[in-house]
């Protein structure tokens, strides 16, 4: 029996992934591989939609998340891992994409729009208006079912779907309509200092991050410095106590423990105490991840040979895609 197709991928714009990521997809990501035929991209062309990408170290950030995708159980045997530009079906697809997308439903992107406003329409680039199609297209190409993403992408999944229907409806049935699934209540991590705001690659400051690949040690001092409160109880209350309750949710991630009995484990003990338990559950679960991560970094040929045998599938499967909207849009095609 065929398994269904499923599409996500995170972009190369850090040396490291953090724990946001790594609760939030990673570990989501990893059960999803046996129930589904899985493609996972790290999306380098969205990367560059950055400002601040720095192109002497993309690739070298691209081969790191890769390792760290497959340190975290990802299996390039059982899953298609692979780079997003070696399959030039997604740009192509774009530009198709782009024909029939309106410019004010592009315009009502919500992250569009708030980054457009926070750099101001000077800094604002055509590739970060044109991002939402380019998602449209890296899910479309893969005949996918199913979307893993955070609940900030959900418009652009949305956008996705209509620009399906509304392709479906002019040129014929080509693509299939995906539906986005969202990681389960308590997967978002927010900021050790700022427990009010989610963990982000782009905080201000790296105090209130953790990092996948931060030695352990730093990692531990990191959540015994964390931001907590003077209640002295520990318990779930994102009202009163957000900052014991973003621990207590990383725990929670991390050992399988329900949230009563998490409380119930603690009731009684100190921060002190609570926030070194934290610690080690989360070195615990990111050393050999980063032992692995290492590892497979020192051999960045045998990275690469996985990369290229994966992107070959994939855009055997990306290429018939195309050729099925090509022909249907009424392309000539290439004599071959």
């Amino acid at each position: 029996m065929t398994k269904p197709r499923l599409y996500s991928g995170i972009q190369p714009s850090k040396d490291s992934l953090h724990i946001g990521n790594y609760t939030g997809a990673l570990v989501q990501w990893r059960a999803l591989q046996d129930e589904y035929d899985a493609f996972f991209s790290i999306v380098d062309l969205h990367a560059l939609t950055n400002a601040a990408h720095d192109p002497k170290i993309l690739a070298d950030a691209t081969r790191g998340l890769a390792a760290q995708y497959i340190a975290a159980g990802i299996e390039p045997a059982k899953s298609c891992l692979y780079v997003q530009s070696h399959v030039s079906a997604h740009s192509e697809l774009t530009w198709l994409l782009n024909t029939i997308t309106g410019f004010g439903e592009a315009n009502r992107m919500t992250q569009f729009k708030d980054k457009s406003q926070r750099f101001g329409a000077d800094a604002t680039t055509v590739g970060l208006f044109d991002y939402p199609v380019l998602m449209a297209a890296d899910i479309l190409l893969y005949d996918t079912v199913i979307v893993p993403v955070g609940d900030d992408q959900r418009q652009h999944v949305e956008l996705t779907r209509d620009l399906a229907e509304r392709f479906n409806s002019r040129f014929g049935e080509v693509f299939v309509l995906p539906k986005a699934q969202f990681p389960e209540e308590g997967a978002r991590v927010y900021d050790l200092q700022n427990p009010t705001a989610k963990m982000s690659k782009s905080a201000e400051s790296d105090a209130g991050i953790l990092w996948l690949l931060d030695e352990p040690s730093v990692t531990a001092k990191k959540i015994m410095r964390a931001v907590t409160d003077t209640l002295g109880v520990v318990r779930f209350d994102w009202e009163n106590q957000p900052g014991i309750t973003n621990l207590l949710s990383i725990y929670t991630a991390l050992t399988g423990r329900s949230e009563q009995e998490a409380e119930d484990e603690f009731t009684g003990r100190g921060y002190g105490d609570f926030k070194k338990t934290v610690a080690d559950a989360v070195v615990a679960e990111f050393e050999p991840v980063r032992a692995r991560t290492l590892e497979l970094q020192a051999d960045p040929a045998e990275l690469d040979r996985l990369l290229a045998a994966n992107a070959e599938r994939a855009e055997a499967i990306a290429n018939a895609t195309l050729k099925r909207a090509q022909d249907a849009i009424g392309l000539l095609p290439r004599l071959r």
